[in-house]
């Protein structure tokens, strides 16, 4: 057998452009995969091929695929029959019971003769040697086919006549032709009512011919782009396009806009990519540059230029075709944007004839949860809880922003801009607020108040952002929680996990003072239940966080088994446990801290952290009191001072006292009084090393 490269090409009706590359990964994936298990392709060629021979443009997706076999091999296999017992009679005979198991496999009683007997456990077995002949390419490339179709992740699935007007199928577009060849040789498949060939069709209008017949697997690629005018690769027409957007902006001196989603729905959009430049009046910059970058890139999918991060009139367009003379394309394109941006100016004109405060009434008529009341009432929950924040991390001065602020975050909501662009909420709020006259760190606060909106955002720049910010995110957990409206699984319509995470950025990032049971309480919450619920929910997103920045999940629960409140002071924490960690004493006070902890857990009522000097006997007990002493005094002097590497590392000295007590004390005796005073001793000993973590889940 001779191993030849497979190229398979399913050519269809435009794809969604947003799924295009997903569908052309998959479909290329479960191809390979399905030949691989067939064993019709070897492990190094499913690596070769992974990643790197997909095709995928608006009408096709195809796969190229190295050293396919025409045929598996042949392999033995072994059939577990049934215990000699039963399948075997006194004269060795075969039982109907065995004759019938053999014509299930579809063989008769003349192979009883050759059946193996081996031991499986203490029963002996009869077991079928037999070949499993290896799977034909038409075969194992028919069932990869069908379960690549089956895989696809469809947006949506359409159902369509076949050519004989009778038979209808599904699939996410119309499907036309189907090209499947083995070096030159076609493979006889079939899927979607077609059968495969070596046709396919190229550019809709700039193909040198209506039929491109593809001469073998090896030529497909460059004859796609030869004859078809098409680049067949996904990330060969990314690059492309790339290339010409870098190359047409600095004809200009300008730069365009970095956008990698656009770029790649632009990608799925065209075949034969023809970078433009374009232009639009210069008056419309007067309107928010978020507004015409918005428009034209959601609505045109255009790339706006820039000159030292400002908009200009210029912008890019992405053709699909390639005229001598582009004037025509051009012209159309600037025709087209016109009216979009002139609608940009006309919803920002109108939205400023009405101040944000005379907008805030009109929250009151829109719903914001069914329980919770409307978007007016959130807002004075916000702004009451963005005032207390406030106060306490800057006065009443702080107070006073934060709760203006607040007030007017939401107002925008109901401007036209926002109606038509929901990515502006509070970018225009700012706008309108310097408008109305509203200080810049109010109109800052309004615009960043939604910040972080995602993993990797920035924070707001302002105190007074940070307070609505924090309020906004806090409230709405508080509020989700006390209605049990809690996340699931893979589900979180009201972005639960993002609002948490945002919370601990803030908090942690900017070293705030407060404590996370007086944000709660600030925020309304009374019920223990939920507070417990909020709490933890916090608490896990911050332990999965925290790995993520590279601390081990030993420190991290060292850290987050105490609870801390200020999550300003965790960073701090696992730096102090890491340090400690690094200690030659660190593992055995680690254990003996683990053993201190499982022996007070015993005590029923709890144990109070005391100890009466005159009732300690033995060497080793006063030994570890005297030390005890003074290093807690160290380490408590050190704790207050929020150096907590210095209060842990005092700890080291506890190590020789912490062994010899183990060693020669017996706490649980049988004298009430002396049993007592030493479970005092250990108590302030456990609270003593758990101050900045609980070192204990240090041991393993």
């Amino acid at each position: 057998m001779t191993a030849k490269n497979l190229l398979v090409e399913l050519f269809v009706e435009e794809l969604p452009p947003k799924a295009l590359e997903q569908l052309g990964e998959v479909f290329a994936d479960k191809i390979i995969n399905h030949l691989a298990k067939a064993q019709l392709i070897t492990r190094a060629s499913v690596t070769s091929a992974m990643g790197k021979k997909e095709f995928a443009s608006p009408r096709r997706l195809a796969v190229f695929v190295p050293d396919v076999e025409q045929r598996a091999v042949d392999r033995p296999a072994q059939q577990k029959l049934m215990p000699v017992a039963f399948g075997l009679d006194s004269e060795g005979k075969p039982t109907p019971a065995l004759l019938k198991k053999l014509a299930t496999l579809g063989v008769d009683a003349s192979v009883v003769s050759s059946l193996k007997r081996q031991m499986e456990g203490k029963t002996e077995t009869l077991f079928l040697d037999s070949v499993i002949s290896g799977a034909t390419l038409t075969e194992g490339l028919q069932a990869a086919l069908e379960a690549a179709l089956d895989s696809l992740p469809i947006p949506k699935v359409m159902s369509y006549q076949l050519q004989d007007g009778w038979t209808s199928v599904k699939f996410v577009r119309p499907a036309h032709r189907l090209v499947a060849l083995h070096g030159a040789d076609v493979v006889p498949v079939s899927v979607l009512g077609l059968e495969a060939g070596r046709d396919t069709q190229g550019h809709r209008f700039e193909a040198a011919h209506p039929v491109v017949s593809i001469r073998d697997a090896d030529s497909y690629a460059q004859q796609i782009e030869a004859e078809g005018a098409v680049i067949p690769g996904f990330d060969a027409r990314r690059a492309e396009i790339s290339r010409q957007l870098r190359v047409a902006a600095a004809k200009e001196g300008l730069q365009p806009i970095d956008d990698e989603t656009l770029l790649g729905e632009v990608t799925a959009l065209v075949e034969r990519p023809n970078v433009l430049i374009c232009q639009f009046e210069e008056e419309f910059l007067e309107v928010p540059q978020e507004c015409l970058i918005l428009t034209m890139k959601a609505n045109q999918k255009y790339f706006p230029l820039l000159k030292d991060g400002k908009l200009t009139n210029k912008f890019l367009v992405v053709s699909n075709i390639r005229p001598d003379d582009p004037g025509a394309v051009i012209g159309g394109n600037e025709r087209v944007v016109r009216p979009r941006l002139a609608d940009a100016k006309f919803f920002f004109d109108q939205d400023r004839k009405k101040s944000l405060m005379d907008r805030i009434p009109g929250l009151a008529k829109v719903v914001y949860h069914n329980k919770l009341g409307t978007q007016g009432e959130r807002v004075e929950r916000v702004a009451a809880l963005a005032r207390a924040i406030g106060h306490k991390l800057g006065g009443e001065t702080l107070a006073n922003q934060a709760d203006r602020a607040a007030v007017l975050s939401k107002a925008d909501l109901l401007t036209d801009m926002v109606g038509e662009f929901p990515e502006l909420q509070g970018i225009m709020g700012r706008y309108y607020a310097l408008h109305d006259g509203e200080p810049v760190e109010i109109a800052d606060a309004i615009e960043d108040h939604y910040k972080p909106r995602f993993a990797g955002d920035e924070l707001p720049r302002g105190p007074a952002g940070l307070c609505v910010a924090l309020a906004d995110k806090l409230q709405t957990l508080a509020d989700m929680f006390g209605i049990g409206q809690l996340p699931t699984g893979d589900k979180d319509p009201f972005a639960l996990r993002r609002h948490a995470l945002g919370v601990i950025r803030m908090l942690i990032e900017r070293d705030l003072s407060l404590d996370l049971m007086w944000l709660f309480q600030a925020a309304n919450l009374a019920d223990d239940k939920v507070i417990g619920q909020l709490a933890e929910f916090i608490y896990e997103r911050l332990a999965g966080s925290l790995r993520e920045q590279g601390y081990s999940a030993l420190e991290v629960d060292a850290v987050l088994g105490l609870a801390p409140q200020r999550l300003g002071d965790i960073p701090k924490r696992l730096a102090a446990v890491r340090a400690f960690a690094a200690l030659s004493e660190a593992a055995s006070l680690a254990a003996a801290n683990k053993r201190v902890g499982n022996i007070l857990k015993k005590v029923s009522g709890g144990v109070t952290a005391k100890a009466d000097p005159a009732l300690l006997s033995e060497p080793a007990e006063i030994a570890l009191h005297a030390a005890l002493a003074g290093v807690k005094a160290k380490a408590d002097a050190a704790f207050a001072q929020g150096d907590y590497t210095a209060s842990l590392q005092a700890l080291a000295a506890l190590k020789g006292p912490v062994d010899d007590f183990f060693d020669h004390v017996m706490v649980n005796v049988d004298d009430a009084t002396l049993r007592t005073n030493r479970l005092g001793l250990l108590a302030i000993l456990h609270a003593a090393m758990n101050q900045v973590a609980d070192l204990s889940r240090l041991s393993a």
